[in-house]
C-alpha cells in the first residue's frame, strides 16, 4: 500500500492488488477519537448519499477493537480525478465559473438531504447524537486566546437559525476533498467524510467560501446555490461565515499540527480584527 496525498492523518492509502486499485482507510488515531463505530459510520453515509453526490462505492468495512490494539477498516473503490487544490491555480476566471457552477449544485443537494435534528451520528444506523453546546460555549471550550473573537462569535450566534432546517453537512468541503476531471472540470468525487454530521444548511458553503476570494469563482458558487435551493436568504453569505466558524474553531484549536490548522487560526485573527475595526469606523 502507499500513503495517498491530500489529508493529514496518514491514515488512508492506495492499494493494489493484480489490476485492481482501491483506497484503504485505516481508523488509528481517528478511533481513539471517534471510537470503534467510526468507519462504519462512514460507510452508512457514503451509501445515503450515493448516486446523489459521487462518493466512491463502499467495498469492506471492519469495526476496530481499542482494547486489542486493532484499527478499524474502511475499504474502497478509486474515483478518477485529481485534487481541485491542484486544479485551481491552472485555471482563469471562465474555467473557474464553471468549477464553481459545479460546486455549487453540489452544496443544494447537501442542503437537501434532511436531517431531523442537528448532532454526530454514533452508529451504523446513523443514529444521532444532538449538540448541546451554543457557539460561545464552543468558543470558550476551545480556549483560542484570540482578542475579540468573542464579539464575532456573538454576532455569530445572533445570525443562528436553530428553527431552520437541518441537512447532512460534509463538514470538510474544500478543494483537497474534491476531485475533477481536468478536461471537463466535472466534479468525479467528494472525499474524506469522517466529520460528516447532521447540522446547519449553510456549513458547507462556508467551508467552502473561508479561503476562496476569486470573485468568478464565489459569484458561480453563489449563483449556483441560490438556484438550487430555493430558500435562500438575501444574506447568505454572512450566515454561511457565521456556519463556519464551528469547524474553523475546532480546525484553530489544532494550530501546529498542519498548515491548514495554522491557517484557520489566523483566519480567526482576522476576522476578530476585522469585525474590531468595523466597529471604530
Amino acid at each position: 500500500m502507499e500513503p495517498l496525498a491530500g489529508g493529514f492523518s496518514g491514515e488512508t492509502f492506495l492499494a493494489t492488488a493484480g489490476d485492481e486499485q482501491t483506497v484503504v482507510r485505516i481508523y488509528g488515531a481517528g478511533l481513539r477519537r471517534r471510537g470503534p463505530e467510526a468507519p462504519e459510520v462512514d460507510a452508512a453515509v457514503l451509501h445515503l448519499v450515493r448516486g446523489l453526490i459521487p462518493v466512491p462505492e463502499v467495498l469492506e468495512v471492519r469495526r476496530g477493537d481499542p482494547d486489542a490494539g486493532v484499527p478499524g477498516l474502511l475499504v474502497t473503490s478509486l474515483l478518477p480525478g485529481e485534487r481541485l487544490e491542484n486544479v485551481l491555480p491552472r485555471l482563469d476566471d471562465s474555467q473557474l465559473g464553471v468549477v464553481g457552477t459545479e460546486l455549487g449544485i453540489l452544496l443544494g443537494r447537501l442542503s437537501h438531504v434532511a436531517m431531523p435534528v442537528t448532532g454526530t451520528f454514533v452508529d451504523a444506523s446513523l443514529r444521532i447524537e444532538p449538540f448541546t453546546a451554543t457557539l460561545p460555549e464552543w468558543l470558550a471550550r476551545h480556549r483560542l486566546g484570540v482578542p475579540g473573537l468573542d464579539r464575532v462569535v456573538g454576532e455569530a450566534d445572533r445570525l443562528d437559525e436553530p428553527a431552520a432546517r437541518t441537512c447532512l453537512v460534509h463538514s470538510d468541503f474544500n478543494p483537497k476533498n474534491l476531485l475533477v476531471e481536468p478536461g471537463t472540470l466535472a466534479v468525479t468525487a467528494l472525499l474524506d467524510w469522517e466529520f460528516a454530521h447532521a447540522g446547519n444548511r449553510f456549513s458547507d458553503l462556508g467551508n467552502l467560501l473561508r479561503f476562496e476570494d476569486s470573485p468568478a469563482f464565489v459569484r458561480s458558487v453563489l449563483d449556483a446555490y441560490t438556484s438550487f435551493v430555493p430558500d435562500a436568504p438575501a444574506d447568505l453569505v454572512p450566515r454561511a461565515r457565521a456556519a463556519d466558524l464551528w469547524a474553523l474553531i475546532e480546525l484553530a484549536a489544532r494550530a501546529g499540527e498542519n498548515p491548514v490548522a495554522d491557517r484557520a487560526l489566523a483566519r480567526l485573527h482576522e476576522l476578530a480584527a476585522a469585525y474590531a475595526e468595523s466597529g471604530r469606523s
